[in-house]
C-alpha cells in the first residue's frame, strides 16, 4: 500500500492537503511520483471561490477528480511524473497526466502520455493549456494571410497568438488591460496592443479574456462575415451582447470552443490522446518557459492558492502558476 498526499479545496478559498492509500496498479494502471503540476488560473479561481455552477458540475468533472462540486473538491488537471510501476512500456518514463495536485496517484495507463525528451517538466505542465489551445485552432480553422486578433494574454491566449504566428502571413495581434504583458506576447511573435488600440477589420478573433467586455470588444472589431471562437468559460456569470447593432449587417459568426471534445474539424481523425501528445510536442519551444511560474512547494500550496488565483490589486497576475514536489 502507498501513501499519497493530495490538496484539497474545503470551503471557498479554503484547502488543506489530505493524506489517502493508494493500492496496487492493476494491469491497466500506472502508479506515477509527481515531479510538478501546473495551476490553470481561469478554471481553478472559479472552483477555489465555489462558482461552478450546478448545471456544469458533471461537464466541469476533471477525468481522475476526487468529491465533488462544490466542497469539498480534489481539482485539477496538469500533471507531470515519473512511471514507478506499471506497463512495461510506460514504466521508469516522464508522463503528463489529467490529475489533481497530489504527490504520487494512480492513472489509467491510457491517460499517461509520455514526455518528450527536449521538453522539461516545468514547461510540460502546460501540456492542458496548450492541448487547449490546438482545439481552439482546430475550432477556428486559421487561413494563411488573415488578419487575426486575440483578446486576452492569458496563458491560453498566448499559446493561440503563439501557434496563429506561425501561420504564413498571418498578422497576428493579442490586446490585454495590462501593458505588462507586452514582452511576453512579442517574444512569442505577436504584436501587442491595448484594447482601445486593437486593431479593426480582423477576420479571426479568438477571445480568451474571460471578461464579456473583451467579447463585446471582438464584435466591435470584426471585418465582414468575420468569426469569433469564445475561448472563455465565465462559469455562473452572464454575458450580455449587443447583437442588434453590426452583428447582422457584418454576418458575424460566434462559435464556442471547449476541450472537452475533440473539435469538429478533426473529430474522427485524432484522438484526444493523439491530440495531447501534439501539444506536449508543441512544447519545445523554449520561449514557452515564460508563461510558467513563480515556483511553490507542494507543501506550501494550501496557504498559497488564493494568493496564486487572486493576486494583491495592481500585482502582475501569474499566467501558470507551478508546483513542484520534493524528490
Amino acid at each position: 500500500m502507498t501513501t499519497a498526499r493530495a490538496l484539497w479545496t474545503i470551503a471557498r478559498g479554503q484547502c488543506e492537503i489530505r493524506t489517502e492509500s493508494l493500492a496496487a496498479p492493476n494491469a491497466d494502471q500506472a502508479l506515477i511520483r509527481t515531479h510538478a503540476t501546473g495551476i490553470s488560473r481561469g478554471t481553478e479561481r472559479l472552483v477555489l471561490a465555489g462558482r461552478v455552477p450546478e448545471s456544469q458540475h458533471d461537464a466541469m468533472r476533471c477525468p481522475l477528480q476526487g468529491g465533488k462540486f462544490p466542497f469539498p473538491v480534489k481539482y485539477g488537471y496538469s500533471a507531470v511524473g515519473t512511471v514507478e510501476d506499471g506497463p512495461d512500456h510506460l514504466r521508469d518514463r516522464r508522463v503528463f497526466c489529467l490529475h489533481p495536485h497530489q504527490d504520487r496517484f494512480l492513472a489509467p495507463a491510457a491517460m499517461c502520455i509520455p514526455v518528450p525528451d527536449d521538453v522539461p517538466d516545468a514547461r510540460a505542465v502546460l501540456a492542458a493549456n496548450m492541448e487547449t489551445a490546438v482545439n481552439v485552432l482546430w475550432d477556428a480553422r486559421p487561413l494563411a494571410g488573415e488578419r487575426a486578433l486575440v483578446i486576452g494574454a492569458g496563458v491560453v491566449g498566448l499559446l493561440v497568438a503563439c501557434l496563429l504566428a506561425r501561420i504564413p502571413g498571418m498578422d497576428v495581434a493579442i490586446c490585454d488591460i495590462d501593458p505588462r504583458r507586452r514582452a511576453t506576447a512579442e517574444a512569442l511573435g505577436a504584436r501587442f496592443t491595448p484594447p482601445e488600440d486593437a486593431p479593426a477589420n480582423r477576420d479571426l478573433v479568438i477571445h480568451a479574456s474571460a471578461d464579456p467586455a473583451g467579447l463585446r470588444r471582438a464584435l466591435e472589431l470584426c471585418g465582414f462575415e468575420a468569426r469569433i471562437v469564445e475561448a472563455s468559460w465565465f462559469g455562473d456569470r452572464d454575458a450580455s451582447l449587443p447583437l442588434g447593432e453590426a452583428f447582422h449587417a457584418k454576418r458575424l459568426s460566434i462559435v464556442s470552443t471547449q476541450v472537452g471534445a475533440v473539435a469538429p474539424a478533426m473529430r474522427g481523425r485524432r484522438t484526444h490522446g493523439e491530440r495531447m501528445a501534439l501539444a506536449l510536442s508543441l512544447l519545445a519551444d523554449p520561449r514557452l518557459d515564460a508563461l510558467v511560474g513563480p515556483a511553490t512547494r507542494f507543501e506550501d500550496l494550501p496557504a498559497a492558492m488564493p494568493g496564486l488565483l487572486n493576486p494583491p490589486p495592481g500585482a502582475l497576475a501569474p499566467l501558470c502558476p507551478l508546483v513542484t514536489y520534493a524528490a
